[in-house]
């Protein structure tokens, strides 16, 4: 249970954090964001890129200006509302790495490894529901029960052909699913 006082402290630290009180800035002077920084100007205190790109993360900004370029970038966020602009600076940094990681297709590349990887997992599902389903039937039919003898062949019959399925769809296996390790080992989104 958070008491009071500790409440109190952590309400402080937020406050304190949000502030962003720094050395540079309790001096007098301000650290230039990360576009300033690469292109070597001044930042100014209405640069369009101050909030988006901070001056401690530089790489994200490097990558964003090398695909699109610092001039589009910044035409892109002034014609954009301010509400909006976080999740521009997002997806530019996301197609940005994606882009650098595979110069043809970008993130188009990712989406269609995934929409893939989703269909193989939805047909090894599809194939896992089948052999549950042969399974269960298998068991139903091993229970001494009164059928009558019409029914009889048509179960024998039906209980061959789900054999003869679930042998033709054993191929699927976990194995079998694509993964690319490229895309396992680095997120896209940094």
């Amino acid at each position: 249970m958070i008491s009071l006082l500790d409440m109190d402290i952590r309400v402080i630290i937020v406050y304190i954090y949000n502030q962003d009180i720094s050395p540079e800035k309790s001096m007098g002077g301000s650290s230039p964001c990360a576009s300033c920084k690469l292109l070597r100007r001044r930042c100014a205190k209405d640069c369009i890129f101050a909030p988006y790109f901070p001056s401690d993360d530089p790489h994200k900004f490097a990558i964003v200006h090398k695909v699109f370029g610092a001039s589009n970038v910044g035409k892109m966020l002034q014609e954009l509302p301010v509400h909006q602009r976080a999740d521009a600076v997002s997806s530019l940094v996301y197609e940005a790495n994606a882009r650098v990681r595979d110069p043809v297709y970008g993130c188009v590349g990712a989406i269609s490894y995934l929409q893939n990887q989703v269909s193989q997992l939805q047909m090894q599902l599809a194939v896992a529901q089948t052999e549950i389903l042969c399974i269960q039937m298998q068991q139903e039919s091993a229970l001494p029960t009164q059928i009558p003898q019409d029914d009889k062949s048509l179960l024998l019959a039906s209980t061959s052909n789900l054999d003869n399925i679930s042998q033709y769809l054993n191929f699927a296996s976990s194995g079998n699913v694509i993964q690319d390790p490229a895309l396992k080992r680095e997120s896209l989104w940094t």
